[in-house]
């Protein structure tokens, strides 16, 4: 049996800019989200994730890179801290970042330099908040929620902002198709 479609709200402007909330029922709808995601992104986005651990920032990572069409497995950066998955094609590499084991701000993240790498990539931070905000004002927040505790839920509520005038006039809706 097919799982059902992730329900979500229509795109709207709000406070903090351009949002969608999508529900998420499986990894592999998580996946196909991200897959999603990066038919909006270009060379120069920054995409912050944010969400418990086993949320599903990784797995949003692997589909985003899959639409990417870039090279390598996107796994889960924890410990190197940083990846480099160059373009198979003509599009933008994907630097995956998981800033979970850095404490500080922007100077802690310096030594990737992310600001050199930002106006040719597509850059995904996990964990960011507090510390890369600083690269641009034009960023793409993903939060995804899930229950926690003794659960087998695989429910995921996750909001998509888009932050500043490169994500004013892009359709978030466009994520829940």
């Amino acid at each position: 049996m097919e799982a059902p479609a992730a329900a979500h709200s229509p795109a709207e402007p709000g406070p903090l800019g351009n949002r969608v909330e999508i529900v998420v029922n499986s990894p592999e709808q998580m996946g196909e989200l991200g897959r999603r995601l990066a038919k909006l992104l270009r060379a120069g986005d920054l995409v912050m994730l944010s969400g418990e651990l086993g949320a599903g920032k990784t797995t949003l990572t692997r589909g985003l890179g899959a639409g990417l069409g870039v090279r390598g497995a996107v796994t889960s950066p924890t410990f190197v801290i940083a990846r480099v998955h160059p373009s198979l094609g003509d599009g933008p590499p994907l630097v995956h970042v998981d800033a979970y084991r850095l404490g500080g701000g922007l100077d802690e993240m310096e030594d990737l330099d992310l600001d050199v790498s930002l106006p040719a990539s597509v850059i995904v931070v996990e964990w960011g908040e507090g510390k890369v905000e600083e690269l641009t004002d034009d960023r793409l927040q993903v939060l995804i929620h899930r229950a926690v505790g003794d659960t087998t839920d695989e429910v995921r509520h996750v909001t998509v902002t888009g932050l500043g005038e490169r994500w004013a006039p892009v359709d978030l809706g466009a994520l829940s198709a």
